[in-house]
């Protein structure tokens, strides 16, 4: 299971354009909210129903751990020490975390980006501790996949899906979702 956790102020398409993605690609994916509340409200005040409640969560069975940026909502991600020990052990158990925006500060606060590629919304760069930033679109360094802002929501999701299904499964979805006319790929 793909796990995707919303968090009060997450960035609308940083959360929804990937899990549109991946459930296009049959990728099992839930989304998560880390509050005590079904509702999710996100950086725009869009209401939305996340499928479990982190308490809900069986992190034995996560094959990836997702987190949206916004703001407040990477803060409030980072803050959730439920959620960070879980990424944290996930991680070191060889799991594989993805992130945007401003999110990949909570993988930096963790040191899981010591001495790894990674990017994020500009102005964050200081808080990927260890990292190599870079100012790519989409980073993927081994198990760790890496996204700049709201306009690289569907790459991250591209990506996911390659990282799952290999290279370029990816291509389908996006001659299908009409995303190469808009790339000019």
């Amino acid at each position: 299971m793909i796990y995707v956790f919303l968090a009060t102020g997450f960035e609308d398409i940083e959360a929804l354009a990937p899990v549109d993605i991946m459930r296009r690609a049959s990728l099992q994916v839930k989304t998560v909210s880390i509050t005590n509340e079904q509702i999710v409200a996100s950086a725009h005040g869009v209401g939305i129903v996340a499928d479990m409640l982190l308490s809900e969560v069986d992190f034995e069975q996560a094959k990836m751990l997702v987190l949206p940026g916004g703001m407040p909502g990477a803060a409030n991600l980072d803050a959730c020490k439920q959620l960070t020990q879980a990424i944290a052990n996930h991680y070191n158990a060889g799991g594989a975390i993805a992130a945007i925006c401003a999110a990949p500060l909570v993988f930096g606060h963790l040191g899981l980006l010591q001495g790894r590629r990674a990017t994020c919304y500009p102005g964050f760069e200081t808080e990927l501790k260890g990292a190599d930033c870079t100012s790519a679109i989409i980073e993927r360094d081994g198990n760790i996949i890496t996204g700049k802002g709201p306009a690289a929501a569907f790459e991250l999701g591209y990506a996911i899906v390659d990282y799952f299904l290999g290279e370029n499964a990816s291509q389908p979805l996006r001659q299908g979702m009409i995303y190469k006319e808009l790339v000019g790929e």
